[in-house]
Parts: structure tokens; C-alpha cells; sequence
């Protein structure tokens, strides 16, 4: 059986998500050889919360990682509404998100810290496949294979190369140098505590809570294992007098102008959770223009934030990132249904393969990037009628919360006019298929 060395530039939510969906290539009798690299000293998953919308949750039900669906690791609402959008003043409730077609309430969308989704999927990825204080510093591709370079003066070749080393990728830097990311305008104080701190709160929404005010937002939910979250979104200008290039990521920061941003003629919930939160965290918000392409030298491509530089928008970050890693899984697949186990995947196989992943995901990402940047530096509203038509005449994200991968796929394969389609009903998960590959989609 031919060994084929995937390798991946990161160990972050994207990186194990693709390491998982990859790995599962090999129950078609294919040895896919994974390893990831990652830049830290230890695993762990920085920053604050993070949601998933159904299309994420799914992914990672098709994926196997079924631990990361119990309602102890992630919350929801008891409304069963994904957002309710509340006027900053009042407190009142101005507008509501709905799910469409998510029957199933573990699809029903899930706030999580980031280190408790982190670890749901190492449980997934054995230790030993992953290669800790690896900081990358470039990459090589040519018709032989791949190359990583790191810091530490050594190198790792394989057959693919997937960046998953987030929105700074040095992968996609590596093949891309144009690229440039820009501040959208919008930076955020973040910070994860535990409930106990906020839960005698007098009106304290039990469902997760966007307030929008005329300058700024605040952002307030319960996450799994009794974990609480407050977001409020800032200029850096106003509290740094620096560029905003200047703020970190997950930089830590002085709480008090936190607090003042609350204060004054906000809600009395909001300026309870402002004051009961014990400390906070930056995280300034950059996006770039959408990728011409997501493949290099026909051996390299992109996951997560490395590939779509969206900034953030919509929380959708997580989900995209699963997504991706589903949709790595099913090009792969098909691509390999006809290739021999005993023979390596030949060049224009693995680019047929990166081909059909970046035409499955690339216009989804680019709509929703071009949207973001759309955007950015927005004018605030004028007056307070202003302010409530925009939160009643949101746009719907539907499109993007409830996106179908499968179906993506088997769009892009019948378009394409490669073999009929995979059926609807094909999964990502060999472990659940039966001998005619039925699953629940």
C-alpha cells in the first residue's frame, strides 16, 4: 500500500478538524499519512468563545466527533432561537434569528470556550502525530512533493501540504505574498469566566444576547461546562491612542475602560455584566480581499482562516473551518475511488482533488468576505430609529449558518461532469456507513 504524507500547518480547530477528516481516507484502503505542526509549546486553543451554527455542527457529527454535540460542552438557549438582538437603552428585545430546517437540537446552534471544542477533537487525533514548537517560516512545492520549513532550522517533506496556521498564515503568505489584511474597523474586548460570577444577576437573559447601541455592541452568553462570555466591540483609537496594527491578538488588557464603555445610559444588565466581568482580553478584527486561489503548485491548499480571511464576521469562523475539512474529505474520496491502493495518487490526481475542494468552498467564503468587507468602517446610525431599522432589516445569513456541504459537493461534481454525483446520503464518517454508505443525510 502507498504511503501518502499529508502535512499540516497547524494544530488549531481547522487543523485538527482536517487531520480527522483526512485520516478517515485510509478505511478506503488508501494510507494517508498525517501529521500536524504547530508553532506553540503545548496544545492548547487560545482566545474566548466560540459558536457553531448548524452547518459546523453537523460537520462535526459527520466527522465522528459526536463528544463535542452533548449539551455539557456547548450551550443552548432555551428559546431555541440562534440570536436575540436587544436594544442597548431599553433592554428591550428588537429583533430575533431563526433556524430554518435544523429539527435536530444538537444541531441547534452551540457557544463553547475554544479550548473545550479544541480538546473534543484531539480526543480524535492521536499525540504522537502532532509536533509541537514547530514555527514555520516558509514552504516549498514542485512536482516531487512538498516542503515545511521551520524556525528551529529544520524541515518536513510530504506529498500535500494543508495550511491551517490561521488568518496570519505564513503558508498562504509563503505562495500568496500580495495578500493584505485590513482592520474592519471593529476591535473586540473579550473575556471567559465562570457563570457563578453573573448568574444572580437581576433580568439576566437566559439565551445568548447581542445589545447594539448607536457606537458599540455588547455580547453576553452561558458557554458549556458553566462557562460564561462578554464581548464588547471598540476603536482601539479611543482606548490605545495607537494604530490599531499595534493591538495583539488575545493581548491582555485593563478591564476599567471596559467598563466604562457600559456605563452611563446603558441597560442596567449590560452595565451589571460589564462590572461583574474580572478582566478582559484584545482581539482586533482584520480581513483580506477573497483568494483568486486556494491551490499551489498543485500540492497545497488552505483550511479555516488561512483560506478566508473574513475577520470573524457572523461568528462563522469555527463552522467554515469544519466545513472545510468535510469538504477536504469528500474531494479526496472521490478523487481516490479511482486510484489504486497499491499506487501513489499521481500530481494531476491530488490537483483534480484541491480542485474540486476550492470550487466547493471558495464562492461560499467569497460571499461571505465580500460582504465583510462591504462593511467595514461602517457610519453609525444617526438616530435611535436608525439604529432599530438596522436591527430589523438585517440581512438573512441563513445561507450561511444552514449551508448543505454534501450537497455543495455533488453540485460541483455534476457540474463539472466528472462521474454522477455522490448521492445525499453519503457521510464522512466510515465508522457509521453501512454496506450501501447510508447515513443520516
Amino acid at each position: 500500500m502507498a504511503e501518502i504524507k499529508i502535512i499540516i500547518a497547524g494544530a488549531g480547530i481547522a487543523g485538527l478538524a482536517a487531520a480527522v477528516s483526512l485520516r478517515q481516507l485510509n478505511s478506503s484502503g488508501h494510507n494517508f499519512d498525517v501529521h500536524l505542526y504547530e508553532r506553540a509549546p503545548e496544545l492548547k486553543e487560545i482566545g474566548a468563545s466560540i459558536a457553531l451554527s448548524p452547518n459546523g455542527l453537523r460537520t462535526l457529527e459527520l466527522l465522528g466527533v459526536e463528544n463535542a454535540l452533548d449539551d455539557n460542552i456547548g450551550y443552548r438557549g432555551p428559546s431555541a432561537l440562534p440570536m436575540i438582538y436587544r436594544h442597548w437603552k431599553t433592554n428591550e428585545i428588537v429583533s430575533v434569528d431563526q433556524f430554518v430546517d435544523v429539527p435536530n437540537h444538537k444541531h441547534q446552534t452551540a457557544r463553547f470556550h475554544r479550548a473545550h471544542l479544541h480538546d473534543a477533537l484531539l480526543q480524535h487525533v492521536p499525540r504522537e502525530i502532532i509536533h509541537l514548537n514547530k514555527e514555520i517560516i516558509s514552504a516549498e512545492a514542485d512536482g516531487a512533493g512538498v516542503t515545511l520549513l521551520f524556525k528551529d532550522g529544520t524541515n518536513v517533506k510530504g506529498d500535500i501540504l494543508i495550511g491551517a496556521d490561521g488568518l496570519r498564515s505564513k503558508v498562504r503568505t509563503t505562495f500568496n505574498p500580495e495578500h493584505k489584511l485590513h482592520w474592519t474597523g471593529r476591535t473586540l474586548f473579550g473575556s471567559t469566566f465562570d457563570y457563578s460570577l453573573v448568574k444572580d444577576i437581576p433580568d439576566l437573559p437566559p439565551d445568548s444576547t447581542h445589545w447594539w447601541g448607536p457606537k458599540t455592541t455588547f455580547f453576553a452568553s452561558r458557554l458549556g461546562r458553566n462557562m460564561y462570555t462578554t464581548v464588547g466591540s471598540f476603536d482601539p483609537r479611543d482606548y490605545s491612542k495607537e494604530n490599531p496594527d499595534s493591538v495583539r491578538w488575545d493581548q491582555v488588557a485593563d478591564v476599567a475602560p471596559f467598563r466604562e464603555l457600559y456605563n452611563e445610559d446603558w441597560n442596567p444588565v449590560v452595565k451589571a455584566l460589564a462590572e461583574a466581568t474580572p478582566y478582559v482580553r484584545l482581539y482586533p478584527n482584520f480581513a483580506g480581499e477573497p483568494l483568486a486561489s486556494w491551490v499551489f503548485g498543485s500540492r497545497v491548499t488552505l483550511v479555516g482562516d488561512a483560506a478566508h480571511t473574513h475577520g470573524g464576521s457572523h461568528a462563522a469562523g469555527g463552522s467554515l473551518a469544519l466545513d472545510d475539512a468535510l469538504a477536504l474529505y469528500l474531494s479526496f474520496r472521490h478523487v481516490l475511488a479511482t486510484v489504486d491502493p497499491s499506487q501513489k495518487p499521481s500530481l494531476e490526481d491530488i490537483h483534480r482533488a484541491l480542485t474540486l475542494y476550492e470550487k466547493t468552498r471558495r464562492p461560499h467564503t467569497t460571499r461571505l468576505i465580500n460582504g465583510v468587507l462591504g462593511s467595514a468602517n461602517a457610519i453609525a446610525p444617526a438616530t435611535d430609529e436608525e439604529l432599530r431599522q438596522r436591527m430589523t432589516n438585517r440581512a438573512s445569513t441563513i445561507w450561511l449558518t444552514e449551508h448543505d456541504v454534501n450537497a455543495t459537493f455533488a453540485k460541483v461534481v455534476q457540474d463539472e461532469g466528472l462521474i454522477p454525483s455522490i448521492p445525499q446520503s453519503s457521510t464522512a464518517n466510515p465508522q457509521k456507513q453501512s454496506s450501501q454508505t447510508q447515513s443520516r443525510l
